[in-house]
């Protein structure tokens, strides 16, 4: 690829040598018909002249990509192998082992195995993952999260490798170089790490709008997921479903999470990045090893062929997707984590995921991101992994049987017999034989028409819309927390012709106000956030319920952490009444004093502090519940830990319960609480004069199911009566 700009380019006065951040999209497109004098043009690494690289070469705007594109092969090629050995995205991860169970056949959609073979529980291996942050980076940044599946099924491996967002920021991958370099940190300084919040990264957005969807993702709570578990996954192309006829229909693949999908805020995140960076791969594995195994529900969306341009978007552009409410999600089976990785390295390291890892039935489609990546994942696993025989490591060797005449290279483990390593032989009776048409696989029989070419669908071409339909699906709390997260993205942009552009090139065109709520708060005049919105193409959501959410199913505080704060003297009738209701619903609770250990309550029942007040802070629980009894709660009051512990909570809208003498350390963190008997419930704050199972316990119970109680967000807390 290119090199950079030479120290002897034209420099602004005002900015860094070769840069130029006042230049627009146009100015970019453009570019490549102006004389460069002292500068520089994008060549190969051979100094061919490059003409175009944004799109790569198809048959067709929306036709296969071809293996002749030389450039795409080697831009992918080199950005490939430029880690050695960390994965260059996707680093920080993390894995477990367990089973996929159909709940009904599909045969009239596919004819693989794992979709008609009810009650077989097929083996899976499940990598959870950042994507721009390197190993030893944090948990919890603001991210994207991979989601990848490798099914062991008795036909092959399938990889289902997706994401917890539905959309992606590019639409052709080729373009997926210049994303991940933008978004890593900047060359010259290597910072900041795992973090979007820089010039480089906005800079790349402000000049391709096809990325206007993916910001609101990114922007939003979907990009702090409480936990792995608590995540939803989706595959995020189209691919294509194949029956035994050989009928096509296309398909998008869910997952859903049984815990229901909720989210960090961004304060906690960033708590807990320094509390405790590895937060998700410890709540993974503690979970697991509790016998709390994490379960999602494999759901489908399916279109016949002649549907993939009816609902006013492209099926085949991996910035858009499909709203649930106009093509229901189908959930045809569950997967179940019931096994941790005996050897981190071994597996979660060493595993290799590819699009291209398929099963007769599966196929995929014209997207021009999936089609790059058909030869990306293969490329990088050979550097990372050291060659051809990666698929001979055990995380990545099939249950399958494998019968081939590859042969020899590094790693290689398999030791082959005989005189035959090709085909057709008779040394070898032809064996191994090629597989019935009924058995193996077969791609798709799909017509190609069009002059190969490097151009973009038409059907592409609508940033917007689907960005803006995004907005308008959140609730008045999540709309807020991605202007929240834009103002401080960009805060930290150094150049106003960035922060400017992304303003009005971007944020003005997926919605003006939004925009301007952003651009008072960045520096930006006010002046760029006018714009009218582009227009909505014919047949298109505007909004989709299913994308907040507020609005996921809350069903279930299974697993919820919820601390107890207790010192000696604590109300011990009170706390068995409410342990007893929360574990009964599936919580975990632990608790936290003053000192680690034994803690004694009013009649002389010990309970045993597994946590300090010095050492753990609020941001590690769901929700607290501090028990009467006046010499526990005098302690606590004089403990500045548990004092800032019910701040904490309180201004991340946790459940807060407090019984008894217990409503006195809400008062000395600044609550004002009812002093009335009965349970009262105010702003996800329970409080009464005891904590009896009847109807204090079931009270708090339903504020931990509602996760949050955005209600309080702006409040102070002493304004809470």
């Amino acid at each position: 690829m290119a090199s950079q700009p030479s120290k002897n380019s034209p420099a602004d006065a005002n900015d860094e040598p070769g840069t130029n951040p006042e230049m627009t999209a146009k100015d970019i497109d453009l570019s490549r018909n102006r004389e460069h004098p002292g500068g520089t043009v994008l060549t190969t690494d051979h100094g061919l002249q490059i003409t175009h690289t944004d799109d790569s070469l198809k048959a067709g705007p929306r036709g296969s990509v071809l293996l002749q594109d030389f450039h795409m092969r080697e831009k992918i090629t080199r950005f490939d192998h430029e880690r050695i050995p960390e994965r260059v995205v996707h680093a920080r991860g993390s894995g477990a082992h367990g089973y996929f169970e159909l709940y009904k056949p599909i045969s009239d959609l596919s004819r693989a195995n794992i979709f008609n073979e009810v009650g077989v529980k097929v083996p899976v291996f499940v990598r959870f993952s950042t994507v721009a942050g390197s190993r030893g980076s944090a948990d919890t940044a603001r991210d994207v999260r991979g989601f990848a599946v490798k099914f062991y099924t008795n036909e092959g491996n399938w990889d289902l490798v997706g994401n917890n967002m539905p959309v992606f920021f590019i639409q052709d991958g080729i373009k997926f170089p210049d994303f991940v370099h933008a978004v890593k940190p900047e060359p010259d300084r290597e910072i900041p790490q795992a973090a979007s919040a820089h010039d480089s990264f906005w800079d790349f957005v402000s000049l391709q709008p096809e990325t206007a969807h993916m910001i609101m993702w990114v922007m939003s709570d979907r990009a702090l997921p409480r936990s792995y578990r608590m995540m939803e996954g989706f595959g995020v192309h189209t691919f294509r479903l194949i029956n035994a006829d050989g009928g096509s229909s296309l398909v998008k693949f869910h997952w859903k999470p049984l815990l229901g999908a909720h989210s960090l805020v961004w304060d906690e995140a960033q708590l807990l990045a320094g509390k405790d960076p590895d937060v998700h791969r410890r709540d993974l594995w503690d979970n697991i090893e509790a016998g709390n195994f994490p379960e999602w529900e494999l759901g489908i969306q399916v279109l016949s062929e002649e549907e993939e341009l009816k609902y006013g978007l492209d099926v085949l552009d991996a910035t858009k997707l499909l709203p649930e409410e106009l093509v229901p999600v189908q959930r045809i089976g569950k997967m179940t984590l019931n096994r941790n990785p005996d050897n981190f390295f071994a597996e979660v390291e060493q595993v290799a995921f590819h699009v291209g890892n398929l099963v007769p039935g599966i196929d995929v489609t014209n997207d021009p991101l999936m089609q790059v990546r058909l030869f990306s994942y293969l490329d990088t696993q050979l550097l990372r992994l050291g060659g051809p025989n990666f698929a001979e490591i055990p995380i990545n060797r099939p249950i399958a049987p494998v019968h081939n005449h590859q042969q020899d290279g590094l790693h290689r483990q398999t030791i082959n017999t005989g005189k035959a390593n090709y085909h057709p032989n008779s040394l070898g009776d032809g064996q191994p034989m090629l597989a019935p048409l009924d058995k193996g696989f077969v791609p798709f029989a799909q017509p190609f028409s069009g002059v190969a070419n490097r151009e973009r669908s038409e059907s592409f071409k609508d940033y917007f819309s689907q960005a803006r339909m995004f907005l308008d699906s959140q609730s008045r709390p999540e709309r807020d927390h991605i202007i929240e997260a834009l103002r401080f993205e960009l805060g930290k942009v150094e150049r106003m012709a960035i922060r400017e552009r992304v303003v009005s090139e971007i944020l003005a065109k997926i919605d003006p106000e939004l925009a301007l709520d952003v651009a008072v708060e960045i520096g930006v005049d006010a002046a760029k956030a006018k714009g009218s919105n582009p227009p909505i193409p014919a047949g298109a959501a505007t909004a989709s319920p299913a994308l907040s959410l507020e609005n996921q199913p809350k069903t279930t505080i299974a697993t919820r952490k919820v601390a107890i704060l207790v010192a000696d003297g604590f109300a011990a009738a009170d706390v068995a009444s409410v342990q007893s209701a929360l574990v009964a619903e599936g919580a975990v609770v632990e608790f936290v004093s003053v000192h680690l250990g034994p803690v004694a309550g009013d009649d002389g029942t010990p309970v045993e502090a597994i946590r300090s007040l010095r050492t753990t802070p609020s941001v590690m629980y769901d929700a607290v519940y501090v028990p009467g009894g006046a010499a526990s709660v005098t302690t606590l009051r004089g403990e500045w830990r548990a004092r800032a512990f019910i701040e904490e909570q309180f201004r991340h809208c946790k459940p807060i319960a407090a019984a008894g003498d217990g409503r006195d350390l809400l008062a000395e963190a600044g609550l004002i609480v009812s002093a009335a008997d009965e349970v009262v419930v105010n702003l996800g704050v329970v409080t009464a004069a005891a904590a009896d199972a009847d109807t204090f316990a079931p009270a708090f119970i339903n504020a931990i199911l509602q996760h949050r109680h955005w209600a309080r967000a702006d409040q102070e807390p002493e304004l809470v009566k």
